[in-house]
């Protein structure tokens, strides 16, 4: 048997006879001697580098000995190895160049874009990444970030702006797992690798201000009376009847609404689990939509914004809210109504679960339960406009 030396010597190379694959150890770039028979008995001997590209092992010939030497083939494994640092490497005749963070990240939200509601999504995704993201990563190409570039750009945010490093870590992760699928790397570096790394303390999740139920009644008569945008006044109204909420309300559509069955479908594409979800109304919220179809634009919007044929903004709500001095954010009013639910009210949890459009994440509890209790929820809701009015 040929003994196998720790690094190949051109002595070796030449009288080498047995087939095998004779690699030149450590630091020689993944250069490998291979030996074989031909058909007429012969020893052929050829070159290979068994190098990382695009995430994944590739074996490139180098060219076959004598014609290329020891010598030659090592010149050639370091040649292979600084091109693949600069992210372009020859394969098969053809340069690929690998994309930046930057540019992987464009090519995803053009994938995503047709699946967002309006353009808040993509907004909110360029804005992240660009203010924490593509300081660090934006010119890396993707085959080259690892989980400390992630880290660099996690921990100066991830106690103080816990959320926001959340949403940039699944941005991130989102990215890499693009470059995954494309076959230019192995493995997500925003991934489960990092969880134990980061801290576990840091500020607690902070939840959407909220008033107790028995206030929701006041602070809808003062928006009612003190408010200066009518029309702003009838949406948070109609929001806080519904529990919907703030983008469901502002993006609704009289083509969604059923007066005389007092029903509001609002279609999959503007739900958050992408899920067509009925509201039954309430006769105060039809009585809401019959006050604000008097000032319809005839843009197609129930709450209609500002400028002509646009929607409400995404703040008016806010904004109206915190002019009258309400201690509590628009979102806030379904948790209000959520507690009403579970303390005032004999109501199933499914009943109460589904009124604020939560789909059953169990899917053997969904599998039961495939209706949407939609009278059930009519009566509920009824209740609760009866508790708002009182």
């Amino acid at each position: 048997m040929t003994h196998r030396p720790y690094r190949l010597s051109a002595r070796f190379v030449a009288t080498v006879k047995e087939p095998g694959r004779y690699g030149d150890g450590r630091g020689s770039g993944g250069l490998s001697l291979l030996v074989k028979r031909t058909r007429r008995g012969d020893v052929a001997k050829s070159w290979a580098q068994r190098i990382i590209v695009d995430g994944r092992a590739r074996n490139i010939g180098l060219g076959s000995f004598p014609h290329v030497s020891l010598a030659e083939a090592r010149e050639r494994c370091q040649v292979n190895r600084a091109a693949r640092r600069s992210g372009e490497l020859v394969l098969s005749g053809r340069k690929r160049k690998v994309p930046t963070f930057a540019e992987a990240a464009e090519r995803v939200i053009e994938i995503h874009r047709a699946g967002w509601r309006g353009g808040d999504s993509e907004r909110q995704w360029r804005s992240s990444l660009r203010d924490y993201a593509f300081p660090k990563l934006g010119s890396l190409p993707v085959h080259q970030i690892n989980t400390a570039d992630v880290m660099a750009v996690l921990l100066p945010i991830w106690n103080e702006k816990r959320v926001t490093a959340g949403r940039v870590r699944n941005r991130i992760s989102a990215v890499m797992k693009w470059a995954v699928a494309q076959g230019l790397r192995e493995h997500d570096p925003a991934g489960d690798v990092i969880t134990a790394a980061l801290p576990k303390n840091g500020r607690r999740k902070q939840h959407q201000r909220a008033l107790p139920f028995a206030e929701v009644g006041g602070a809808v008569a003062k928006v009612r009376t003190e408010g200066t945008n009518p029309v702003a006044a009838l949406a948070l109204e109609f929001l806080v009847l519904t529990a919907a909420r703030t983008g469901e309300v502002r993006g609704a559509r009289w083509s969604e609404m059923d007066l005389q069955a007092r029903t509001w479908t609002v279609p999959a594409e503007r739900m958050k689990k992408n899920l067509e979800h009925r509201v039954p109304l309430s006769a105060r919220a039809v009585n809401v939509l019959r006050i604000a179809m008097e000032s319809d634009d005839g843009s197609g919007w129930v709450f209609p914004g500002g400028r002509t044929g646009a929607p409400m903004g995404q703040n008016t709500l806010s904004n109206l809210v915190k002019a009258l001095g309400i201690q509590a954010v628009p979102h806030g009013f379904r948790s209000s109504f959520a507690v009403w639910a579970a303390e005032r009210t004999d109501a199933p949890r499914e009943v109460r679960e589904l009124a604020l459009a939560h789909v059953n994440d169990n899917r053997t509890a969904a599998a039961y339960q495939r209706s949407d209790l939609f009278e059930k929820r009519r009566e509920l809701m009824e209740a609760w406009a009866r508790e708002i009015a009182s």
